[in-house]
């Protein structure tokens, strides 16, 4: 397993822009990195993911269009960036890593580390 700390949550009014990032500790080479958020009240849910060389991503319904998932593998940093926020993106986001890549990038149960999550917040 590695470390993974998400930073660059916060407080942004709905039309505006957050970029997250995930640093990772560790060897994350072959890894599969995915963002997931937990709404209060809701199940953690998937938000989007991203392989290794980059070349495959996947996002939810709800963000695709709007968020875009990128990595720097020399910087071991997976980055979350968010547009056009809207109150029901508020909720805790969570960086994973997945070593074995061997189930549905959605499905969080495949990711075998998890970061401490970093809060957003979006007012209307």
């Amino acid at each position: 397993q590695v470390q993974l700390v998400e930073s660059g949550g916060g407080l942004v009014q709905a039309g505006g822009s957050l970029r997250l990032s995930c640093a990772a500790s560790g060897r994350t080479s072959g890894y599969r990195m995915g963002w997931f958020r937990q709404a209060p009240g809701k199940e953690r849910e998937f938000v989007a993911s991203i392989s290794w060389s980059g070349g495959s991503t996947y996002y939810a319904d709800s963000v695709k269009g709007r968020f875009t998932i990128s990595r720097d593998n020399a910087k071991n940093t997976v980055y979350l960036q968010m547009n056009s926020l809207k109150p029901e993106d508020t909720a805790v986001y969570y960086c994973a890593g997945d070593s074995h890549v061997t189930t549905s990038p959605r499905t969080a149960g495949g990711y075998d580390s998890w970061g401490q999550g970093t809060q957003v917040t979006v007012s209307s």
